[in-house]
């Protein structure tokens, strides 16, 4: 906390360089296709990393995930589903 003006520092956000975005998909989707496209973009014009994952060759993915593909994960952990927010995701990293 800032003693003199009462307000507390600003916590660290990680910068979009060291941030990893996952696309959960499989092959024929195409509202994977259209996901891939925006985390290509938003990951291009920011500097973070993305990776892809296919449901179809991952029994656990598979599971957990086969109802709402394509499922995007920011650092491992849900960001969303179905439709791809550039605004959303590029806010979400931290740009």
């Amino acid at each position: 906390m800032d003693g003199m003006f009462g307000r507390t520092k600003k916590k660290d956000v990680p910068v979009a360089a060291s941030r990893t975005v996952t696309l959960i998909g499989k092959p024929g989707c195409h509202l994977c296709d259209d996901a891939r496209a925006v985390i290509e973009a938003v990951c291009a014009e920011t500097g973070a990393r993305w990776e892809e994952k296919d449901i179809t060759q991952d029994e656990e993915l598979h599971r957990a995930y086969w109802e709402q593909i394509p499922v995007v994960l920011v650092d491992g952990e849900q960001h969303t589903f179905w439709r791809v927010d550039a605004g959303r995701l590029r806010r979400e990293l931290g740009a």
